[in-house]
């Protein structure tokens, strides 16, 4: 899986991108969000990735913060929402936004969105109320640790381990105050994963 892709922007056509990495051209689309933050043509940029395999082709999704990323992936969750109207959605609003309307239930803004008809609307306010609280979580503490580096590198490790955000912070925390010197990735998982089973 390519998690993410740090290169220079060769071209920008909406939703289009071609990032050149060390030689090697990635095609990928990414949401008017992360477009607006874009640097000019032949600029230097990273961006976190997402990969969708179909039968007929692989596609590469390029977003701009960690928030993006976790919405769109929670958005293909939901019935009947593919990687297209996924990318609609992040083009049509923030991720602070889509949260305010599902949040609100204002089904009627959703629908303001192009390609998001009544019934959908209504299936991603009542299907995305219990994911936005993770990716909330996720938004708020994920650069707080990344900052951190290790205890950064560990909380992606718990959330990927099915830890709630939330509960991989404490545990984080937790690991990195107790005793044993150097505060490793791999001691603060050891320590995280040992907390959360007493």
């Amino acid at each position: 899986m390519i998690g993410s892709l740090s290169g220079r922007i060769a071209v920008k056509a909406p939703p289009q991108l071609l990032l050149d990495v060390s030689g090697v051209g990635y095609e990928l689309e990414a949401p008017m969000s992360t477009f607006y933050g874009l640097p000019a043509v032949g600029e230097e940029v990273r961006l976190l990735t997402h990969l969708v395999i179909r039968e007929d082709a692989h596609i590469l999704y390029g977003f701009a913060t960690q928030a993006e990323r976790q919405l769109f992936r929670n958005l293909l969750k939901v019935s009947g929402v593919g990687p297209k109207l996924a990318l609609g959605i992040l083009s049509g609003t923030t991720v602070e936004g889509f949260a305010s309307c599902v949040t609100t239930n204002d089904v009627s803004a959703l629908t303001r969105i192009p390609g998001v008809g009544r019934k959908t609307a209504e299936r991603l306010v009542v299907e995305m109320r219990d994911r936005l609280v993770d990716a909330k979580a996720v938004a708020i503490t994920a650069p707080e640790l990344a900052a951190a580096g290790a205890e950064g590198e560990a909380f992606s490790a718990l959330v990927a381990l099915g830890y709630k955000p939330t509960e991989a912070t404490r545990l984080i925390k937790v690991a990195a105050a107790g005793e044993g010197g150097l505060n490793t990735t791999e001691d603060l998982i050891r320590r995280a994963l040992q907390g959360a089973l007493r």
